[in-house]
């Protein structure tokens, strides 16, 4: 999964490090004005503060991933508030023994007063632990929508793994079905419909991993019509128009056959003059499809167990790879179904 521009690991390396550059040079920008007539040559006075504030900064340097990593994760998230607040009160001690042993150190001569060390750190301790848990908060936020949409889409996979599985076999079914009855007519037309078998299988198990050309999808289609025509031959009347493409369209595999075998399973029987209609078209980016078949609503006959399973699984599939962008309609109209 790519994410987004936000959660790139470069870009918060760079946040980071720019961060740090402005606290670490902020002494620097605000440089003090040192009265000339103080003993002590305003230079070094300067610098003294400037290493007493890169060493505090270091300080906070620790305490900010020391919050974002240890702290947050193994007190605040199970709830462990009390001990928290003390690891706080042991931080800011420890930032005020190396706040006074690095002005002893680098200021001479100067009285180390505690509460300048509280006026001025204070608000630098709440700036840090407040930055802090926001960045180790939300940063696990963007984590775990990250995990979310990862489970979702190969959850997504997965359903649509099985889906496919399920037009496979009972498609399979359909046509194995056409090739006994050729061999027991023992018709011509058997070696160039198992070719044909055989171009269908090669399609279904080797290029249907992810989105096809939508000519492909319809040469497919086609292959189907005609294995069924060669098994019904005038018994049946089929009409297919499916236009020539202007671009190139692509569309996810093995969408449009379950209307089309459909069509074949309850149009045809006991039904006098069936017909089968199947057209295509694409005007203005919009594929529409259409498959009718006409049907006798007094028939009793009993299709076998699998029927309407084609239907039931391409609405599930067009709502999970087309939602909100699609429409079905289905409508029982004068004997035809469509």
């Amino acid at each position: 999964m790519n994410g987004q521009w936000y959660t790139k690991k470069w870009l918060a390396v760079s946040l980071h490090v720019l961060f740090w550059a402005l606290l670490f040079s902020f002494p620097y920008l605000l440089r003090p004005i040192m009265n000339k007539d103080t003993s002590v040559h305003p230079r070094t006075i300067v610098n003294g503060f400037y290493y007493l504030n890169i060493a505090d900064n270091f300080v906070r340097v620790l305490l900010f991933y020391a919050n974002a990593y240890l702290f947050i994760p193994f007190l605040v998230y199970k709830k462990r508030y009390g001990q928290y607040f003390l690891v706080l009160l042991s931080a800011l001690g420890v930032m005020l023994l190396v706040d006074r042993f690095f002005f002893n150190l680098f200021l001479e001569g100067f009285t180390y007063r505690i509460w300048n060390f509280f006026v001025f750190n204070l608000p630098f301790l709440f700036f840090i632990i407040t930055t802090s848990t926001a960045f180790r908060t939300i940063r696990d936020r963007i984590e775990e929508n990250q995990r979310i949409k990862e489970r979702e889409t190969e959850n997504l996979k997965t359903e649509l793994s099985f889906l496919r599985s399920q037009v496979s076999p009972h498609f399979m079914f359909n046509i194995m079905n056409n090739m006994v009855s050729l061999a027991r007519k023992k018709s011509d037309l058997l070696e160039p419909s198992l070719i044909k078998l055989s171009s269908l299988l090669r399609y279904m198990l080797y290029e249907t991993d992810e989105k096809v050309s939508l000519q492909r999808e319809i040469e497919y289609l086609q292959s189907y019509i005609d294995l069924q025509r060669q098994r019904f031959g005038s018994k049946l009347k089929i009409k297919s128009c499916m236009d020539k493409l202007d671009g190139n369209y692509e569309i996810e595999p093995m969408l449009l056959i379950p209307f089309v075998e459909n069509a074949f399973k309850h149009g045809t029987g006991l039904i006098e003059n069936p017909e089968i209609d199947v057209e295509l078209k694409i005007e203005k980016n919009i594929l529409s499809f259409s498959v009718r078949n006409t049907f006798d609503e007094s028939s009793t006959e009993v299709k076998d167990k699998s029927s309407g399973i084609g239907l039931t699984n391409v609405q599930r599939r067009l709502a999970l790879l087309y939602n909100n962008k699609h429409s079905l309609l289905i409508t029982k109209q004068n004997n035809w179904f469509v």
